[in-house]
């Protein structure tokens, strides 16, 4: 009997958890910072309606497909689709679908953990003060500065790794659900705290008209494209 039959299996210790940590997930600097102003540069309220259909007539239907078949195959991607065609007596092949996943999973970790990096660099930067009273011309250069230092790129790129691995190394319980259990709340005080921040310190109603006014003129078929796209970098 093989350790996959014989281990047991780590589940969720509830839906609630189970959403957040998800959320962490789709939640991130794409919709949090690239999501307006490639909404506003595509027509605003038109891309908006174009990635919202795209999201509930593409994107979450092949997201419940992709939980379905996690909880179905009760395995990793490949050994899940390798026992759900053994036992519906498909072609062993739908198991190389389950390698694409993983690539996809590995494809995105290589440039987000980079990004990662820089965010982990921004923060202590900004708790010392280098960013105060700035200019932009200033943060572009600190910008430019960080990215030409290989070293200390590497640097917070494995220490970022180091953090992810310790935490997907403690399991589900003991690792994804602890840290979800008190990142996403503090994310979204974190969101709260910055809409503040938006409404007292800068022109709301010129961001809101950038991001929500309707031109169906500037939504072209590159716009549709990078909605669409967009709507599966949303769920993760």
């Amino acid at each position: 009997m093989s350790a996959e039959t014989t281990q047991p299996r780590e589940v969720w210790s509830s839906r609630l958890v189970f959403i957040l940590a998800t959320s962490g997930s789709a939640i991130g600097l794409g919709n949090i910072w690239r999501f307006p102003y490639m909404a506003g540069e595509n027509g605003g309220g038109a891309f908006i309606l174009v990635y919202l259909a795209c999201v509930l007539l593409i994107g979450i239907p092949i997201l419940l497909a992709e939980v379905m078949l996690g909880r179905c195959g009760g395995a990793n991607p490949v050994h899940s689709l390798a026992k759900l065609a053994k036992r519906f007596d498909l072609t062993h092949y739908w198991r190389f679908i389950g390698w694409v996943g993983i690539i996809g999973g590995f494809t995105v970790l290589s440039y987000y953990s980079v990004i990662a990096g820089w965010t982990m660099a921004y923060l202590f930067r900004s708790m010392a003060g280098v960013f105060n009273y700035v200019t932009a011309d200033g943060a572009e250069g600190i910008f430019n500065t960080l990215i030409s230092d290989s070293e200390k790129l590497i640097a917070w790129h494995t220490l970022f790794i180091l953090m992810t691995a310790t935490v997907i190394g403690h399991g589900i319980k003991k690792g994804i659900e602890r840290i979800a259990r008190w990142f996403i709340p503090s994310l979204l005080i974190l969101l709260l705290f910055l809409l503040g921040y938006v409404i007292i310190e800068s022109d709301v109603a010129g961001g809101l008209s950038f991001l929500f006014s309707f031109n169906t003129s500037q939504l072209t078929g590159e716009g549709v494209l990078i909605a669409m796209g967009h709507a599966f970098f949303s769920l993760g």
